[in-house]
C-alpha cells in the first residue's frame, strides 16, 4: 500500500438517462427445446448456490437448466459470444459484454473487506515493483482490474494464467508474485506464501467500507422479460434453499472445493 496510490474519491455528475439497448440479433441460436444454459465457475461457492437448482430442489415448472461449469475467464470470453442464456461474469467483464447481457438481479458476489489476494514467496519492498512480474487470473477478471488500480502506475510484467495455475507459478520462481481467487485466497499460508495485500481490505479501506463489486450473472438480453423473472426467482430459490439447508449444501459443494477443508469451506 506504501506505493499504491488511493482510489479516486466518487464525485458527484451529472445523471443521464438510462441506456436502452437494442436486443442483439448477432446472438448463436438458444436450444431449441428450451432448454436454459447455465455457466458457473467450479469452485464451491458457486456450487453452494447452484446445488438446489442442480439437483431438483426447487420447483421450476416447466423450465429445465443446463449446468455448465468453466473457469472465470473462460466464461467472461464466451459472454462476448453470447454463448450461455445464463452465465456468471466478472463485473470488470461487464461493459465488454453489456450489449449481449444484462445483470441478473441475484447471485453476485461482492467482498466485504475481502477480496482476490497478491502473494509471493517473501515481502515485496516498494523499489521492486517496477517491471515485476505478476501472475493475474485471466485479462477480464475483476482481480486482474484491482491489480492495475493497486500499483497504479508502476509497470508490471502481468502473466495472465487459470486462476488454479497461479500459487504454482508463484512457489516455482517463475513468477514474482501472483494474484488469487477462490479457494485459493485460504490456503495460501499452507503453501508457504506470504500475503502482500488482500485488494478487498484495501478496497474497504480506500472507500470508507464499501465493498468490492466481484461478478455477477449476466442474462442475455434476447430472452423474454417473463422469462428472465422467473429465471431470477428459480435462482433466488436455490439460493434460499442452500441458506436454509447448509449442511446439505455445504457437503454438496465441497466437491467442488478441491480438497479445502470442511472448516474453511
Amino acid at each position: 500500500k506504501a506505493f499504491s496510490p488511493p482510489i479516486t474519491a466518487l464525485t458527484k455528475k451529472e445523471v443521464k438517462p438510462k441506456e436502452v439497448l437494442p436486443i442483439p440479433t448477432n446472438l448463436p441460436p438458444r436450444r431449441a427445446d428450451g432448454t436454459i444454459t447455465v455457466a458457473h465457475s467450479p469452485d464451491a461457492d458457486d456450487a453452494f448456490m447452484f446445488y438446489a437448482l442442480a439437483n431438483g430442489k426447487v420447483d421450476t415448472e416447466d423450465r429445465k437448466y443446463e449446468h455448465v461449469l468453466k473457469d472465470i475467464q473462460t466464461l467472461n470470453e464466451s459472454a462476448k459470444k453470447g454463448t450461455y442464456d445464463l452465465t456468471a461474469i466478472s463485473f470488470h467483464a461487464y461493459p465488454y459484454v453489456r450489449r449481449n447481457y444484462a445483470l441478473l438481479t441475484c447471485g453476485a458476489s461482492f467482498g466485504d473487506a475481502y477480496g482476490p489476494v497478491l502473494v509471493a514467496k517473501t515481502p515485496i519492498r516498494p523499489s521492486e515493483v517496477e517491471g515485476m512480474t505478476v501472475a493475474v487470473p485471466g485479462e477480464l477478471t475483476t482481480a486482474a482490474l484491482v491489480t492495475r488500480m493497486w500499483f497504479g502506475r508502476a509497470k508490471i510484467d502481468a502473466k495472465y494464467v487459470p486462476f488454479d495455475k497461479v500459487t504454482d507459478l508463484v512457489k516455482a520462481g517463475l513468477v514474482r508474485a501472483g494474484v488469487i481467487i477462490h479457494e485459493g485466497q485460504l490456503t495460501y499460508k499452507e503453501l508457504g506464501l506470504v500475503r502482500v495485500v488482500d485488494f478487498g481490505q484495501w478496497w474497504s479501506d480506500s472507500t470508507e467500507g464499501l465493498p468490492l463489486p466481484l461478478g455477477g450473472n449476466g442474462i442475455r438480453r434476447d430472452i423474454p422479460a417473463p422469462l428472465v423473472s422467473k429465471i431470477a426467482l428459480d435462482l433466488k430459490r436455490s439460493i434460499a434453499y442452500a441458506l436454509g439447508h447448509r449442511e446439505e449444501a455445504l457437503a454438496y459443494a465441497m466437491k467442488f472445493g478441491r480438497n479445502l477443508p470442511k472448516e474453511k469451506a
